[in-house]
């Protein structure tokens, strides 16, 4: 439970202001398709947070268990930082002939690559190695938590928010994350 709900935490928070939550908004004024957006948020979320995980587990069996919460906790570190960094997106997505569904699906798996949150899958799947169902349903749950309002009020929504106040929020949660995962780290010999 204990990955479950961190990795939902996270995610949530740290999805606020991301290019994939801005891309929600694109994806709701230009295709107005919110249930087949929607669907094709979870199911580009779930392969990409399952693809990441377990490369976050297979990692952690080549790194050394005294190593891996000074790794872990590193990361989480710099991933706060790079929170505090506001996300744009390169360009529009272009529009699939196959409509809605099947543009956001694309267009959220190769947004989501390389972004902090599937970063952030990789290290808790690490940190949490025998619980990676937990933390894939916790992050995807954490991304539907943030990109299911955006695309369902869209635009409205992305004006009232205090964007630049939960950028620093999530640069706390993650800076957090990092040093107590560093604090509960055996000491280096």
């Amino acid at each position: 439970m204990e990955a479950f709900l961190t990795a939902t935490t996270l995610v949530a928070i740290a999805e606020i202001g991301d290019k994939t939550q801005l891309l929600s908004f694109v994806l709701a004024a230009r295709l107005r398709k919110p249930m087949a957006i929607i669907a094709g948020i979870f199911i580009a979320t779930i392969l990409n947070h399952a693809l990441a995980g377990s490369i976050g587990v297979w990692l952690a069996q080549l790194i050394a268990p005294h190593w891996l919460p000074w790794i872990t906790g590193g990361v989480f570190v710099a991933f706060g930082l790079w929170a505090l960094h506001p996300d744009s997106l390169d360009e529009d997505p272009k529009i699939h002939p196959a409509g809605a569904f099947v543009t956001t699906t694309i267009a959220f798996f190769i947004a989501e690559m390389g972004d902090k949150t599937q970063f952030a899958t990789v290290a808790l799947a690490a940190q949490f190695q025998g619980a990676l169902v937990a933390v894939v349903l916790g992050t995807t749950l954490g991304m539907m938590l943030a990109n299911v309002p955006a695309v369902i009020v869209g635009e409205k929504l992305a004006k009232r928010l205090p964007l630049n106040m939960i950028r620093w929020i999530a640069a706390a949660v993650f800076i957090a994350t990092g040093v107590v995962t560093m604090l509960g780290a055996p000491a280096l010999a």
